[in-house]
């Protein structure tokens, strides 16, 4: 019951940075491709990546906490559904080059987002 419990409060944390992250993309910026979807996702997967380093081999870190900042506060924070959605959205606009655009550059920057993260996390 503890882990669901983490796993709730770390996923609520992140859905509210997520949220706002939106509502400050809409009022601030304007790009043609999703920017705030696009950001959550890169952010947790650079995220992700650092705790993914920082946890691989410490056992005595509390499992709980693993699972509040990863599971939870990164599952929060990211988003695959509203991407997919953003891109069915865009197919049905005939915006296929952005479709395009959007996938590659949010498929090889979160992976670079991933390796960035688990290697600044080797430098702690």
């Amino acid at each position: 019951m503890q882990n669901v419990l983490a796993v709730f409060i770390g996923g609520g944390a992140g859905a509210v940075l997520r949220y706002l992250t939106g509502v400050f993309a809409l009022r601030c910026l304007s790009f043609s491709l999703p920017f705030a979807t696009f950001a959550v996702n890169i952010i947790g997967c650079f995220i992700l990546g650092f705790l993914y380093a920082l946890f691989i081999d410490k056992p005595e870190i509390n499992n709980s906490l693993k699972l509040a900042l990863t599971a939870g506060f990164c599952g929060g924070l990211t988003t695959f559904s509203t991407f997919s959605l953003e891109m069915f959205e865009m197919l049905g606009n005939s915006q296929i080059l952005y479709v395009l655009i959007y996938l590659l550059l949010s498929i090889t920057v979160g992976l670079a987002a991933v390796w960035i993260g688990v290697n600044v996390a080797k430098v702690f």
